[in-house]
């Protein structure tokens, strides 16, 4: 048998978007196996409902599809499910496609895992702690630190914090997370992304990266010594650098990756350059997993206005770093 890549896609919340637009990836060219985790009969109607023509394929390991058919590994909702509508019964059956593309990822069996969006309230709701998909898979890896990075139009941005509260987010950047984060992020660019020697810029935290501490001493007493230390090991790190000038053409020109100390401070340039088409990667894992840039959008579930274009991303960069092991 021909030896391709095979990805699975986890559909998601069921209520949300994420079983129309991995509907959508059989319009999608790739040089892989796409394997859609979720409920077939959730699939096939909500491709129904939105008008798009979907022919699946039962997913076998040992057998291709005939013609690159989009392929589907059924798992079983756990409550009837309408688009729009949030069920915390089915917060276990969200949580059950995660288990099942990383257990197939860990055995080999998968060559990566790409997700649509869950819905992390819902989740909560049914009493499981959860702050995200980057979280949920470090701690059932037994990965202890994870980064996540957001990748479209040309941009690269890690965090060096996630979901965090701002007040929160300057006790949280210490020298030795600091220096985990960026350990993480060149490691990957190197391992996973082929780059022999990543050129990262590091945003600072506060306005102008601290005006030389008339703003804020973090730049000098956190940021810079972890710097220096890492280039005196020969990465190229450039920063801190103030974050309003960071994304600028001429700033982020020849760089490979650019490094926010919180959520927004990097992603909102990342999202307002590439929303439609960005991808989220978590880096650090033992697997490959990327993932769409958006949430739910539950307002637009079954309405055949969602998107896929941020889910085809994740697909190809998924094949792309599986085609680099």
């Amino acid at each position: 048998m021909q030896r391709l890549p095979v990805i699975a896609v986890t559909s998601g919340e069921p209520a949300g978007i994420g079983p129309e637009i991995c509907a959508r990836l059989a319009t999608h060219p790739s040089a892989a196996r796409r394997v859609i985790l979720g409920d077939r009969s959730l699939i096939e109607a909500r491709a129904g409902r939105i008008g798009a023509s979907l022919t699946l394929a039962e997913y076998r390991p040992d057998r291709l599809p005939a013609d690159g058919a989009l392929e589907i590994l059924h798992v079983p909702l756990c409550a009837p499910s309408r688009a729009g509508r949030l069920d915390v019964a089915n917060a276990a059956y969200v949580l059950a496609l995660l288990d099942r593309a990383l257990s197939g990822c860990r055995q080999g069996e998968f060559s990566a895992m790409v997700t649509a969006p869950v819905h992390k309230g819902v989740i909560n709701e049914a009493g499981v702690a959860f702050t995200g998909h980057t979280e949920y898979l470090a701690e059932k890896t037994g990965t202890a630190r994870v980064v996540m990075m957001l990748a479209g139009a040309g941009l690269r941005v890690a965090l060096a914090t996630t979901h965090l509260p701002l007040k929160d987010v300057p006790g949280a950047i210490t020298r030795s997370e600091l220096e985990t984060t960026i350990r993480i992020l060149h490691a990957d660019l190197v391992k996973k992304f082929g780059i022999a020697r990543p050129r990262i810029l590091v945003a600072g935290l506060n306005p102008h990266a601290g005006e030389s501490g008339h703003m804020g001493r973090e730049e000098i007493d956190v940021i810079a010594p972890v710097l220096e230390k890492l280039r005196g090991e020969g990465m190229d790190l450039v920063g801190p650098l103030p974050a309003d000038t960071l994304f600028t053409r001429g700033v982020l020109a020849g760089s490979d990756a650019q490094l926010a100390m919180y959520h927004d401070q990097g992603l909102a340039v990342l999202k307002y350059a590439a929303f439609e088409d960005g991808i989220n990667v978590t880096l650090g894992l033992p697997i490959i997993r990327t993932s769409v840039d958006h949430g739910t959008a539950l307002d637009l579930a079954g309405t055949g206005r969602a998107d896929p274009r941020s889910l085809f991303a994740a697909l190809d960069l998924a094949v792309d770093l599986a085609g680099r092991q």
